[in-house]
């Protein structure tokens, strides 16, 4: 059985050898210079996350300077929105039992809540090459480390409920944040003639945040308790590289 398997496995690696030309003398060609990233995906949350949201979204931007061994340095930050809150608490201490509020003038009016939150880090990160026509495409990681913020976004349109007024509405949205950890893994690709180019994969981010409101009005406590928000989701993108042209070289 072990030689059966010697023997598929040697095939195998001949066939994508004959393919790839893994055994040309040629170095696959390879730029480098900075790069403009316009990111978007959708996030699930897990751990204490998925207990306050749902599924949410991002969109972002980053920059970064690859090199000609394929190493990515870099900065990035992402917008989070969503629509989906699961905090049964969220002021029921000044809504009526169907979840309307009483104006000032007495009338009877909805507040719309939503989820908003950002995340900002350095970012580095590897290219590694699949073929050998081109070493900038590729499996691209990239862990990125820096700030997650999120809150309760609520939304008096009018202006015209009066325990919402001013700074008691920090007292229901449930400020948080903290120090991430994000793991990225997908595929880049870079057009020769740089017109195309995109990536596209999976990524998980780990907050280890903490909420930063002294009194919650609704729950009647501070807001304190350490927590661990992460997201798991799909991320997509573009990319606008700045690639110094390689200069003309003779080979003998």
């Amino acid at each position: 059985m072990r030689k059966l398997l010697f023997v598929v496995f040697t095939c195998f690696v001949a066939q994508v050898n004959a393919q790839d030309g893994l055994f040309s003398l040629e170095r696959a060609p390879t730029r480098k210079g900075i790069v403009f990233g316009f990111n978007g995906g959708v996030d699930f949350p897990l751990g204490d996350m998925a207990d306050r949201f749902g599924t949410s979204y991002r969109v972002g931007g980053e920059i970064f300077y690859k090199t000609k061994t394929n190493w990515l340095f870099g900065a990035k930050f992402d917008y989070l929105f969503g629509n989906k809150i699961k905090e049964d608490s969220l002021m029921i201490n000044i809504s009526d039992p169907d979840g309307g509020f009483i104006s000032q003038i007495g009338q009877r009016v909805g507040v719309n809540i939503f989820e908003r939150g950002f995340l900002t880090g350095l970012e580095v990160g590897k290219i590694f090459p699949l073929g050998r026509t081109s070493g900038d495409n590729g499996i691209m990681t990239m862990t990125t480390v820096g700030l997650m913020q999120h809150k309760i976004f609520i939304r008096d349109r009018d202006d015209i409920i009066s325990p919402l007024k001013g700074d008691y509405k920090k007292g229901y949205d449930r400020l948080t944040n903290g120090l991430f950890l994000e793991q990225y893994i997908g595929y880049v690709y870079y057009d020769p003639n740089s017109l195309v180019n995109f990536n596209i994969g999976l990524d998980i981010v780990a907050g280890f945040t903490k909420g930063r409101r002294d009194f919650l009005y609704d729950v009647m406590r501070t807001d304190n308790i350490a927590r661990v928000d992460i997201l798991f989701g799909i991320r997509a993108g573009w990319y606008l590289p700045i690639f110094r042209r390689k200069s003309e070289e003779l080979f003998f």
